[in-house]
């Protein structure tokens, strides 16, 4: 009963599939109106009944209208990829926050996102928050076409994608393109996964980029949970 107390509830009023894995989510409620949100904070969407919950990253938020914009990634048969499938129009849930997750008050451009598919609500938020005209994005995508066709949806379309390799091999080329940028001066948003993050943060310092220079994120690692 607590955690219900505590929880924001929304309705579902919208669902468009992009993709076989992608969704773009529309929730609305009185609960969302006059929220203060802040591009790359984060929401914990329960997932049925306990203290089961996922974490996604607000798109955009109308603090006047009450309505949050999400993009799902529903890979694998865990709770969330069965919460995105399952969605109906009509449907309500409950969640916690906006809540930081990424603060990147004061993160002038130029600005490098790097991440993954679970990256791309982020590069959504950040295009039109970012001071100083947003961010250049990097993606690694074990599905190329697919990305490729939800970041036009989602209007993210000069984004660049780089083909996951079995190996990690293609991160030979993520460092070679970050690095290339590095010298222009750039700051770096790293998201998504664990290991790749900690490797492309490994070769930016190497490089003698400052640690001011570079913010990061894990949304998640194989095998965890409790990543966002």
């Amino acid at each position: 009963m607590l955690l219900r107390w505590l929880m924001r509830p929304a309705r579902v009023t919208a669902i468009e599939r992009l993709s076989p894995r992608f969704r773009l989510i529309e929730l609305e409620g009185e609960a969302l109106k006059n929220v203060a949100w802040t591009a790359g904070q984060k929401i914990q969407v329960a997932m049925g009944a306990g203290l089961s919950a996922r974490t996604y990253t607000p798109m955009s938020w109308n603090a006047s209208r009450g309505k949050t914009q999400l993009l799902a990634f529903a890979h694998g048969d865990g709770p969330g990829s069965r919460w995105a499938n399952g969605l109906r129009a009509d449907d309500s849930c409950r969640f916690f926050g906006p809540r930081r997750s990424l603060d990147l008050a004061g993160f002038e451009a130029p600005v490098v996102l790097f991440g993954d598919e679970t990256s791309f609500g982020l590069a959504a938020a950040l295009r039109d928050n970012l001071q100083a005209g947003g961010a250049l994005h990097m993606f690694e995508a074990t599905d190329i076409v697919e990305s490729r066709r939800v970041l036009d949806a989602t209007n993210l379309g000069e984004a660049r994608l780089i083909a996951r390799s079995a190996g990690e091999d293609h991160l030979t080329t993520v460092e070679a393109e970050l690095l290339r940028l590095a010298a222009n001066g750039a700051r770096f948003v790293l998201t998504g996964k664990a290991s790749s993050i900690q490797r492309v943060s490994r070769a930016l310092k190497a490089a003698g980029v400052a640690s001011a220079r570079i913010k990061a994120k894990a949304y998640w690692s194989p095998g965890k949970t409790g990543l966002d």
